[in-house]
């Protein structure tokens, strides 16, 4: 029990490759946001022939130095420095030729070509903005009103587990490709391209492969709920498994808005690492309490450094893996109790720049402080 707490040990606003929301302000770029309960449920074939023509192929032209210098890859694949072509899909969002993708899709290209639907015309395409904390992409085309067919964004807030759902995109090149599933969970966090966690993010069982990148994971009223960025491999291959990870479209959208208004997208920091308690680490540790985030480390100059939250400052290895004890015990965070890192990061993620947030921290034996920390901007990649 005590080895799992610090394997699961992830860090609110500063997670490393080891080891983010916004208010909505309506925004033209974006669809309007759909009912789930507006209409009926369509097969998969009705689904396609009504979406997929939204649907894009994305190809990269990526240069030997620039790949070098980004080892992100969401399907575990090895990098390679040599350059070549990144493939990958996208969603169609308006009638100004405005597409939504991963950031990693595009990251490091030299030039990004589209072709829409089924159309083989290629477009190049300018990249508007990307925002790599939550693995979203903005770009723009140029193409014919007859190939412009944008779908409808949905709300994923609405999402429940078991719903079915539709991914369409262009695995392995194979463009024009649907697959089928449900929602398998709700609320996973997964790294994104700069090492933070992505929030809320939706998993399928829908199978998604290399190429779904930045392609619509559909439910069953047509509208776009998610945006497939990630899979798990469990093991050496780089194929399906059956657990697939999609960015919520409401996350898109907020990403969306701040380009469009400030163009650039900043998120909320705090300095923290720590991990779980549970009853029997609390017995193991003997903690003063049986639940609640036990703070690792702090980073140094951080808004939670400067607030003088506390990290462990005695060094131990437990199965094998070095932590710090000692530090604060972090039980609510704006008065509401608080069971996990999880919840530490999803509130750090759900605020801005510049907000403050109370923490409730147990300090030693038996003292409690209530500590106010003014939330920093994150930067540009996790220590």
């Amino acid at each position: 029990m005590v080895a799992a707490f610090f394997a699961v040990a992830i860090s609110a606003g500063w997670i490393d490759a080891k080891s983010t929301t916004t208010t909505t302000i309506p925004a033209p770029l974006t669809a309007p946001v759909a009912n789930k309960e507006s209409g009926d449920a369509n097969t998969v074939n009705q689904i396609y022939r009504q979406d997929g023509q939204g649907v894009a192929f994305i190809e990269s032209t990526l240069e030997p130095e620039e790949t070098s210098s980004s080892p992100f890859n969401p399907f575990g694949e090895e990098e390679s420095s040599g350059g070549g072509i990144a493939t990958g899909s996208g969603i169609l969002i308006d009638k100004e030729g405005h597409i939504l993708t991963n950031n990693h899709v595009i990251e490091g290209a030299s030039k990004v070509e589209v072709k829409l639907g089924s159309s083989d015309t290629e477009h190049e395409a300018e990249v508007v903005g990307a925002d790599p904390a939550t693995d979203v992409a903005l770009l723009k085309v140029n193409a014919p009103a007859s190939e412009e067919h944008p779908l409808s964004l949905g709300n994923s807030s609405r999402v429940s587990v078991g719903d079915p759902v539709v991914a369409i995109g262009n695995p392995f090149g194979l463009d024009r490709t649907v697959t089928s599933g449900i929602v398998s969970a709700l609320q996973r966090q997964i790294e994104a391209p700069n090492g933070f966690s992505i929030s809320h993010v939706i998993q399928t069982d829908a199978a998604i492969n290399p190429g779904n990148s930045g392609g619509p994971l559909i439910n069953s009223e047509g509208q776009v709920i998610g945006i497939n960025s990630q899979i798990q491999t469990g093991g050496s291959g780089d194929g399906n498994v059956g657990i697939g990870f999609a960015v919520p479209i409401n996350t898109a959208r907020e990403v969306v808005e701040q380009i469009e208004k400030n163009g650039k997208v900043e998120h909320a920091f705090i300095g923290i690492s720590g991990g779980n308690i549970t009853p029997a680490l609390a017995k193991a540790l003997k903690l003063p309490v049986e639940q609640g985030v036990l703070v690792n480390e702090v980073v140094k100059g951080s808004p939670a450094d400067k607030a003088g939250l506390e990290g462990g400052d005695t060094e131990a290895t437990i199965e094998g893996a070095k932590v710090n004890l000692g530090g604060d015990i972090i039980t609510e965070v704006n008065g509401n109790e608080v069971n996990s890192m999880e919840e530490v990061v999803d509130a750090v993620n759900s605020a801005h720049p510049g907000d403050k947030m109370e923490l409730t921290v147990i300090r030693g034996a038996d003292e409690t402080k209530n500590v106010t920390v003014t939330l920093g901007v994150r930067p540009a990649k996790a220590e």
